[in-house]
């Protein structure tokens, strides 16, 4: 497939809103990256993720308060992803690389790869956001329909009744499958994977089997088999749905647009930086206690524009997203609660499920 561009000769909207968030930090005299809140937030729930293990493994508590906390697990592996892993991997975490390598890495205790990650995420999902056949997160055939161009199969139309069901075996899907499939194919997507270095590789394999070891050996030898895969089962679906969830309130619900290149040049007629904010919606904006649970990602709109901005600073920066996207007549799309977007994905799905196939 052609690589996707962006119209991008001139970026008059990008480049003023730019202006203003340098401005912003610059006038506060404060660091774009991680700040203290976000070094305690990480203790708290990197801590509380080991004392959880090691109460559930070793403690081994009655079966009804083992299911208890194996459902705080779950959330707790969702939060670390949200908030220490996504912004390390962005670089945002900290000013210091090496200590933003270190954190991705929890993604890696957490069974799946922070090299793959960074690809699908970073590079593919960032540039080609909501295009058909080049952002990978959108290609969840044939499970799911979330635009006109994918095919269309009878079982769609039960897609908003299912979803949840299919979210909770994500995780286990993507630790267990998706990275060894994009390992040997050497692609995600359309995209071929550079060539790994040695150490790379070592950390792919070593990390898995530390996974494999920690979440399932050890704890058969300690409790047997049946509590720990039905332990390791709660925890992978929590956490499954939890992530799948507040990722598709970003970009699969009515209000993100899913525009397609001109087919003869491959050009998205927006600059990027519009591109991602008509292909994102944010929800819950007054909500405290989601948007230190979900790393900010309440504000997917700001953090497309600004991946290398921790998410700490969202809030502040939001105003004047807004404000720069009135002035350029640009949509700035937002749910005021997470129930009201949750209702807009299920809504979008059970509409792409009756959908005709766009004509192209």
């Amino acid at each position: 497939m052609q690589k996707v561009t962006f119209n991008n000769k001139t970026s008059p909207f990008f480049d003023s809103l730019k202006a203003k968030v340098e401005s912003y930090f610059e006038n506060h005299k404060v660091e774009s990256t991680g700040n203290e809140k976000l070094y305690l937030k990480s203790t708290i729930l990197l801590t509380l993720a080991a004392c959880l293990y090691v109460l559930l493994v070793f403690f081994t508590p009655p079966l009804w308060l083992s299911i208890l906390l194996c459902i705080v697990m779950g959330f707790t592996l969702a939060g670390i992803g949200f908030n220490v892993m996504h912004d390390a991997a962005h670089g945002s975490y900290s000013e210091n690389k090496k200590l933003n390598n270190i954190m991705a890495l929890s993604l890696n205790l957490m069974g799946a790869s922070s090299f793959m990650w960074k690809i699908k995420h970073n590079i593919i999902h960032h540039s080609y956001t909501n295009i058909e056949g080049m952002d990978d997160d959108i290609n969840i055939q044939p499970f799911f329909r979330v635009n006109e161009k994918q095919k269309r199969y009878w079982f769609h139309r039960f897609q908003h009744y299912y979803c949840f069901l299919f979210y909770g075996v994500t995780y286990f899907i993507w630790v267990f499958y998706l990275d060894f499939k994009k390992y040997f194919g050497g692609y995600i997507g359309p995209i071929k994977i550079r060539r790994m270095e040695w150490h790379e590789h070592l950390g792919f394999w070593a990390t898995k089997a530390l996974y494999v070891v920690t979440a399932l050996v050890v704890p058969v030898y300690v409790v047997g088999w049946e509590y720990t895969l039905l332990g390791f089962g709660i925890i992978q679906f929590v956490c499954g749905v939890i992530i799948s969830t507040i990722f598709q309130l970003a970009h699969v619900v009515e209000h993100a647009e899913f525009p397609e290149p001109n087919p003869a040049t491959q050009k998205i007629e927006e600059e990027w930086a519009a591109h991602q904010v008509m292909t994102t919606v944010n929800f819950s904006p007054r909500s405290y206690l989601i948007r230190w649970f979900s790393g900010g990602l309440n504000y997917q709109i700001e953090h497309h524009l600004f991946p290398r901005i921790s998410h700490v600073h969202y809030p502040a920066i939001s105003p004047l997203v807004k404000e720069t996207c009135k002035e350029y007549g640009i949509p700035y799309n937002q749910y005021p609660t997470f129930f009201k977007a949750v209702r807009s994905h299920l809504l979008h799905l059970k509409m792409m499920a009756n959908a005709q196939a766009a004509v192209c």
